[in-house]
């Protein structure tokens, strides 16, 4: 145990030295998992931070147009794995957000180009803000209402790879299981309209390209907003016809929750 300790702080601070850095990111991010106090120990110490934030933001350039090749994508995808320890662990969660270092990551989730490179950028991204949201922290959703990650999830749910889409419809399902990512979501028509017109999307390209994983967090999402009285009202125009039909759900607990969603609305599965 002695050893890994002064293995892992040794690695932590090669990441303060250009020529040493890209070795530290692939031992520390590959062994995370065997350091529990790695999060403090990054967050702690002196310079680290800057040193990882550098990495971040010297690829956005290669964004727009897209020069990005596959061994920067992954040099920079273990930055964001020592991220995500930091998202997950209660010790440094709280200041991980106080330092709005997510709106960093945000840029991975606007590209649009689905090769390879971009595509673990963003799947990377997203996995850093679903360790956000996975702590059931009210300030974490507080703090993402505020940012742009709504329509950026959106617009993946809307359009990119079915990972993506996966993580990205768990992250609004996390936010509207909360009472006020709730509230916010379901506060105008338009926000509903939007979230709710996406999942529709989302219900009519399942029935050609079956995702049982995915609808899983979609039916998740309606069902959540059935339980809200404006989002109720509106579900009961917008509600997917493949739900009515009962045909699309083969597994019994999604098929519950479209159960759930139907009582919620007054209405009868055939």
């Amino acid at each position: 145990m002695e050893n890994l300790k002064v293995t892992m702080h040794q690695l932590v601070l090669d990441l303060l030295i250009p020529e040493k850095r890209e070795e530290a990111l692939v031992e520390l991010s590959r062994n995370r998992e065997t350091f529990p106090e790695l999060a403090p120990i990054l967050w702690y110490s002196v310079g680290t931070i800057a040193a990882l934030l550098q990495e971040i933001v010297e690829v956005y350039p290669l964004l727009v147009p897209p020069t990005l090749n596959v061994m920067t994508s992954n040099k920079v995808c273990n930055v964001l794995a020592l991220f995500q320890c930091l998202a997950s662990h209660a010790d440094t969660r709280g200041s991980f957000l106080s330092a709005h270092i997510p709106l960093f990551l945000y840029p991975f989730l606007n590209t649009l180009s689905n090769s390879r490179p971009y595509e673990y950028l963003k799947l990377t991204s997203l996995g850093v803000i679903g360790a956000l949201v996975k702590a059931d922290d009210p300030e974490v959703i507080n703090f993402l209402i505020h940012t742009e990650i709504i329509p950026l999830c959106l617009r993946i749910m809307d359009r990119g790879s079915e990972l993506s889409k996966t993580v990205a419809t768990f992250i609004i399902q996390k936010i509207l299981y909360d009472e006020n990512g709730l509230n916010y979501l379901c506060q105008t028509f338009d926000r509903l309209h939007t979230i709710c017109s996406v999942l529709n999307n989302m219900v009519e390209l399942i029935k050609e390209q079956p995702s049982q994983r995915l609808l899983k967090h979609i039916v998740r999402c309606f069902m959540r907003i059935s339980e809200h009285t404006k989002g109720k009202d509106f579900l009961k125009k917008y509600i997917p016809a493949a739900f009515k039909e009962g045909t699309l759900v083969t597994e019994e607990n999604t098929k519950r929750w479209v159960n759930s969603i139907m009582n919620n609305l007054g209405m009868v599965l055939p």
